[in-house]
Formats: C-alpha cells, structure tokens, sequence
C-alpha cells in the first residue's frame, strides 16, 4: 500500500486481521509506525514482525532512532502513526509479559535505595502498589541477584555501585517480572568485560527457556557472537532477519553510509561469523 492511499495515523486497537502481513504469534508487531519529535521524523513508515524464542539486536548509527523504536512500542514517547501488538494485543493488555531495562544514563542514581529494593521494584505487578513487600517476593528478588552475581551486593546503596554492578542490578530488577518478550537500550553500554559475559550468559538463559530478547546494540563486531536475529535501522528498516543472511557488509553499507572504519569492523567480524559457520 503506498503512502498515498494510507491513512495519517491508524487506531491503536485494530486487529491484526486486517493486516495479514503480521503474524498475532509474534512478541511484537510493528506496523507503519512514524514516531517524530517537533514534526521532524525520526522513525519513519516502520514495519516488523520479531521472532519468538531469540536474542535480537537493533543496530544504526547514532540518531538512527533505536532507542526511540523501544520507547515508542512500549508507549513511553507518543507514535505520530502506526499500531504497535505483542501476541496481537495491546500493550495494556499484554504488558505483565513484557520487561524493560533502560538506558543507564536515564536512571537517577542518587535516590536513596538499596540494590535488593531496586530488584524487588520488578516484583510490583505481582506484589501490587503500596502493600508491603513479603518475604517471598524478598527471595524471588536476591535470587534475580544471585543470577547476575550480585547477590553480595543486595544491602548496598545503588550509587555505590559501578556502572557495570548498576546495570546487573537493572537486569535482574528484568528477571523478576519473569516476562516473555525483554526490551533492553544498550545494557552493553560502558560495561566491564566481566559484566558484559554475565549479562549475554543471561540473555542465553532466557532464550533456552523460551523468551524474546531485543536489545539495542552498538558493537558490531559482536552481533554475530551474541545475537540470533538483527534489525538494520537508519530511521526506516534496512533490512531484519537471521543474522547470518542480514548481517553483510553490503546492508551495513546501505544503514551506515561512508562510516568506513565501523564497516571495516562489521566486515571481519562477518568473515568470522562465515569461517565458523
């Protein structure tokens, strides 16, 4: 359908029936999204459908709009048109199987909270607002910590922490809701390399017990390690799918334009991924 005859902006409930393009078994379905900030658009005409049960990266150069992508799904900034679904429902609807993990830079850290409360904060849909915080949900929440090797940490102040003991706390804040479908902005993002193998240990275990994660990334030459499925965005789509036939040098050429060194990178660690294959 061109952007001729298309409407301005759709409804946000209507059916996936009448957009057999998208499947209602996908953790989310994107359809003709435009998101823009002062009237200039940032994400543009977005279409996509995620796979269930995998480990997904969205990659861009900067300003491309992949935190915006996130954020705009789960209604956190206003989408300008299009329809978001997770399993063919709204957010509202499906948001108790859905986990967010922020950017840490977005988080203020000097509020004056302990790592263990931080963690049960997660446990909130299940606890539910202002009731106490039992003991179980208490175990559920040191055990998240535990996972992410922070169990030692549980009493400490969470600006004490370094940035790489912020983010494990974020991720197993994630774990507790024991969700389905994981959005997470960069949780690589000024790790240590201790950090960043606990967190991707994590994000393995989810997928072997069936979960979606998708994850804004800035490595390339990770992807192919890390990652089952990628998303090339550069405001609109370049190209989605199974990282060994997405990510090549050609689309990274089209979604990152003359950033020769970043392609360089993006293309040995393509010839890796081939010579391992």
């Amino acid at each position: 359908m061109s952007s001729t005859t298309r409407p301005a902006v759709y409804s946000p409930r209507s059916t996936l029936d009448a957009r057999p393009e998208h499947s209602a078994d996908s953790p989310v379905s994107i359809h003709a999204m435009t998101v823009a900030y002062a009237r200039k658009p940032v994400l543009w005409d977005v279409d996509y459908d995620a796979p269930s049960n995998a480990l997904i990266a969205i990659v861009g150069p900067n300003g491309a709009g992949k935190s915006t992508l996130i954020k705009a799904c789960l209604g956190l900034i206003p989408r300008a048109a299009g329809t978001v679904e997770f399993w063919g429902q709204s957010y509202k609807h499906a948001r108790s199987r859905i986990g967010y993990v922020p950017q840490r830079e977005s988080v203020d850290w000097d509020f004056p909270v302990s790592a263990l409360d931080v963690v049960c904060m997660g446990r909130y849909r299940k606890i539910g607002w202002c009731r106490p915080v039992s003991k179980s949900h208490k175990l559920a929440a040191m055990e998240a910590l535990d996972r992410v090797g922070m169990a030692d940490f549980a009493k400490r102040q969470i600006s004490q922490l370094s940035g790489g003991q912020q983010q494990r706390v974020f991720l197993a804040r994630a774990l507790t809701q024991e969700a389905e479908l994981y959005f997470m902005d960069e949780p690589f993002a000024g790790v240590d390399a201790a950090t960043e193998r606990a967190i991707i240990d994590v994000l393995r275990e989810l997928r072997s017990n069936g979960k979606t994660v998708i994850v804004v990334h800035h490595d390339l030459q990770t992807v192919p390690e890390y990652f089952d499925h990628v998303l090339l965005l550069n405001m609109r789509i370049v190209a989605s799918g199974p990282v060994s036939e997405v990510f090549t040098a050609d689309n990274l050429q089209k979604t990152y334009g003359g950033r020769l060194t970043l392609l360089a990178e993006a293309a040995e660690a393509v010839a890796r991924a081939a010579k391992g294959s």
